[in-house]
């Protein structure tokens, strides 16, 4: 007979349990404050330090356990159990990929509109700005491959948390806005090479794109490629 789960440590369950699924314009659910407001400044206190544009693989980064905790929460079989049961999936197969965005420029590539690889079964997004004052720049789950076609925005802010089930029609992205946009993406993947490939490849990215005279380069490749990939 296998243990109960344990306990969250920082994630509310009550909460990401009661967010309904919404089904227009795909599946998706919106949870208001999946991390206590109370834990606020401890958990950003051993957030990781981004302090470049693009997005990387949680193995590259540093971080103090008041976060790790938020990432084990992620990684207990609880939180697996509560995203089956709301959007009617299975995913004891699947392996978890986990990175994290720390800002962006404004440029007009970033948040271009895009649906996920279809080697992810399900999203979540999981904010920790201190704060997003800005209208632009909010994730927009989308009707179609137009960023102006938006069905709901979700402001990348502290606890906030958006999940939706990958399909040809999740697309999703925001309008172009400089800001520290600290928000973690953790996924079910269908594959653990995908996995490393995923880390590998926004490791990859994010360099590229910190160093000044590469950035011309990165600007110069495929889009998927210069948002880190999908």
């Amino acid at each position: 007979m296998s243990a109960a789960p344990r306990p969250f440590a920082v994630l509310d369950e009550t909460s990401i349990a009661a967010a309904p699924l919404r089904t227009d314009p795909y599946d998706y659910a919106y949870v208001d404050q999946a991390m206590p407001l109370s834990r606020k400044e401890e958990v950003l206190a051993d957030a990781p330090r981004i302090p470049h544009r693009g997005t990387y693989g949680i193995p590259n980064l540093r971080y103090g356990p008041r976060f790790k905790a938020v990432i084990d929460d992620l990684l207990n079989p609880r939180f697996r159990e509560l995203v089956e049961e709301k959007f009617g999936v299975n995913l004891s197969g699947c392996h978890p990929s986990i990175v994290m965005m720390g800002n962006t420029s404004g440029h007009y590539n970033e948040g271009y509109a895009h649906p996920d690889s279809r080697h992810k079964i399900v999203t979540v997004i999981l904010g920790f700005s201190p704060e997003w004052p800005y209208e632009r720049g909010r994730l927009r789950v989308l009707r179609s491959n137009s960023r102006d076609d938006s069905a709901f925005e979700f402001p990348p802010e502290f606890g906030k948390m958006l999940m939706f089930k990958v399909s040809d029609r999740s697309y999703h992205g925001f309008l172009p806005q400089k800001g520290q946009r600290m928000s973690l993406q953790f996924c079910w993947v269908d594959s653990r090479s995908y996995v490393w490939k995923t880390y590998a490849r926004h490791s990859l990215s994010a360099f590229a794109k910190a160093v000044p005279g590469l950035r011309h380069v990165v600007g110069l490749m495929p889009r998927k490629f210069r948002s880190g990939g999908n």
